[in-house]
């Protein structure tokens, strides 16, 4: 699936009651008063990095996925760097997921893939319990504050 597809079909889909860890706009005030200089709008050194992440789950691991992945949100929100963690249900596909993740930068990313709830979706995917999973990484450039 092309990632523009990707983007869209996240957009349209269902959100799963998970807030963000922290606002954008306090992302953009903390790079700001760090960095004087930069913008806001444009500059792809000052913007985060975001993780799109499409999962189709066996529908007999459902209930497994529904905990591991609260569990793994939950915790991800709690880590340093990380601006957003969202788990987005499709509306036409009841076991198809999108993860929409934003981080500060690539070493939060890195620190992330390090935790144990990170481990819970490895362990998952392992195991069998995906049909698929497909990353996707992109710079942000315009994101809502």
């Amino acid at each position: 699936m092309r990632f523009a597809s990707l983007l869209l079909a996240t957009a349209a889909a269902t959100v799963s009651a998970f807030a963000p860890q922290q606002s954008i706009s306090n992302f953009h005030a903390s790079r700001s008063s760090a960095h004087p200089s930069s913008t806001t709008t444009s500059s792809l050194s000052a913007m985060p990095i975001c993780i799109v992440v499409e999962a189709e789950v066996k529908e007999d691991r459902m209930d497994d996925f529904l905990v591991m992945i609260e569990a793994n949100a939950i915790g991800s929100r709690a880590e340093p760097g990380c601006i957003r963690f969202d788990v987005l249900q499709a509306e036409d596909q009841s076991n198809k997921f999108y993860f929409y993740e934003v981080y500060e930068s690539a070493s939060d990313i890195a620190h992330h893939k390090e935790q144990s709830h990170y481990a819970g979706w490895v362990a998952f995917k392992e195991s069998g319990g995906t049909i698929s999973a497909v990353s996707k990484k992109a710079s942000g450039k315009f994101m809502t504050e």
